[in-house]
């Protein structure tokens, strides 16, 4: 994951991730990241469940 953090406390999930980061464009060249789960991955302690987060600002 790129500058995503999670967990989960009492059964809500708390996503943070830093706005004043970049990681450079994605594959398109379209956009660049700023934060990314890479796919998407298990909910922290709950396998069954997934989220995919993208979050990114035009060129």
């Amino acid at each position: 994951m790129k500058n995503v953090e999670m967990s989960v406390e009492k059964n809500i999930l708390t996503i943070k991730v830093d706005l004043t980061q970049e990681f450079g464009p994605s594959s398109s060249g379209k956009t660049i990241i700023i934060a990314s789960t890479e796919g998407n991955v298990a909910i922290p302690g709950d396998e069954e469940k997934k989220i995919g987060l993208n979050i990114y600002r035009k060129k």
